[in-house]
């Protein structure tokens, strides 16, 4: 999205693109080794990563600037999760350190950009964004 114009939809939120295209990662690297057999886990980490954009998306479906940041502290936690589970993933050998750097730093980019978004919002007041 371009930073001069409004967000008319979800998808025209970067950070919506970009949690998508994180989960899109999560889903590849869950299909493979032996996360992909540990079933429990796999479900865990998916579901953290599909829910970032998801709640990016019911967020600003809602059309509230009050439900949008709460939403987006939604999507925030979510990613909480995700680094949770990389974490563990990375510790039992399920994905190696190069994996689990990279997936954790996109995680944390986002994290960071919905924390900026959250602040922009909450300066801007009740007006939709």
């Amino acid at each position: 999205m371009k930073k001069d114009r409004k967000a008319e939809s979800f998808e025209d939120l970067e950070i919506w693109r970009e949690g998508c295209d994180l989960a899109v990662e999560i889903y590849r690297n869950a299909r493979a080794g032996e996360l992909s057999k540990d079933y429990g886990l796999r479900d865990q980490i998916t579901r953290a990563a599909v829910s970032i954009p998801a709640n990016i998306a019911e967020g600003k479906e809602r059309e509230t600037v009050a439900e949008l940041v709460r939403y987006l502290y939604i999507a925030k936690g979510s990613g909480g999760e995700l680094r949770t589970h990389l974490h563990i993933c990375y510790r039992i050998g399920y994905i190696d350190e190069g994996t689990c750097g990279r997936l954790m730093e996109q995680t944390k980019v986002l994290s960071k950009k919905l924390s900026s978004f959250i602040r922009t919002l909450k300066r801007r007041g009740p007006a939709m964004t």
